[in-house]
């Protein structure tokens, strides 16, 4: 099964793009850990605001630092957050769904309640009051993200674990003795994982648009760590002089978020039975 998905996905353009750069993403953040063009921190005062030139072909910065290096280390910080609050996003949203619709009454209608309240704190917002608390850390942009979607998780998810609770090999498996731990995890979830894998790919690309912005705004990324976000607060100051600079943070993060969501777009499509059913009906 999992090879036709994998075949759907990348004979789609969006798919094919979006699977193509993740890989690449991963990649870079992979060789960033043991070599980089440059060293991402390294000032060099004689050559301050530097345009694009063999040595520095993305330019340097306002303390001579090389673009290139700086913003290829920061993948790495990227990937961790991404997948990090996809695992969260993961937990909080598989746990409030599943008790949300096979758990008892007294607790449904509570939990219901609860994740309707948590979806309206948007993920910035969880996050500053996090950093007011914990102090400004990557921790903190995973935690946040990872509560904030995965409340969402837990809203799309729940009518459908519901949906295949109620199936007969569901209710055979029951029948025949299986606890309600081991009917979810051997029958319910991975008849639900399309939704699931479709909903955190999404959570990634908010988290990498999270991170982003709370190191922008000073909540996320330490100083010592090399972020997209943290880049472009320091280069804001003088878009307007070097407007080349704040190009490449910027085009980083906009593809990543873009990849992101045109892979999760092609994968729903390529995992959703209905769609691939009325495909094959139209090509009949």
């Amino acid at each position: 099964m999992s090879a036709t998905w994998l075949r759907e996905l990348l004979r789609r353009p969006a798919g094919a793009f979006g699977a193509a750069v993740l890989v690449l993403l991963v990649l870079c953040a992979l060789v960033s850990l043991v070599w980089t063009p440059q060293d991402p921190f390294a000032t060099d005062p004689f050559h301050r605001w530097q345009g694009p030139t063999a040595a520095h072909p993305f330019g340097t910065d306002g303390t001579g630092r090389d673009i290139l290096s700086y913003v290829f280390a920061g993948t790495r910080t990227t990937v961790l957050v991404a997948v990090l609050s996809a695992a969260v996003a993961a937990v909080v949203g598989v746990v409030l769904a599943a008790l949300g619709a096979l758990g008892p009454r007294r607790l449904r209608e509570p939990l219901a309640v609860l994740i309707d309240v948590l979806i309206a704190f948007p993920v910035l917002l969880i996050a500053i009051m996090l950093s007011a608390v914990l102090g400004p850390s990557l921790g903190v942009v995973v935690i946040a993200t990872g509560i904030g979607f995965g409340v969402n998780i837990a809203r799309v998810s729940r009518g459908e674990i519901r949906r295949v609770a109620r199936t007969g090999y569901v209710l055979a498996a029951r029948a025949a003795g299986l606890g309600p731990v081991r009917t979810l995890t051997d029958h319910v979830l991975p008849n639900t994982a399309p939704v699931l894998i479709v909903q955190l790919s999404l959570s990634a690309a908010v988290a990498v648009l999270a991170e982003a912005g709370l190191s922008f705004l000073g909540y996320g990324a330490p100083p010592s760590t090399p972020s997209w976000g943290r880049l472009l607060n320091d280069l804001q100051d003088y878009v307007t002089l070097y407007p080349l600079t704040v190009i490449w943070p910027g085009l980083a993060i906009t593809v990543t978020v873009l990849a992101f969501n045109l892979f999760g777009d092609a994968l729903r499509e390529a995992t959703d039975p209905r769609l691939v059913r009325s495909r094959s009906e139209r090509t009949r």
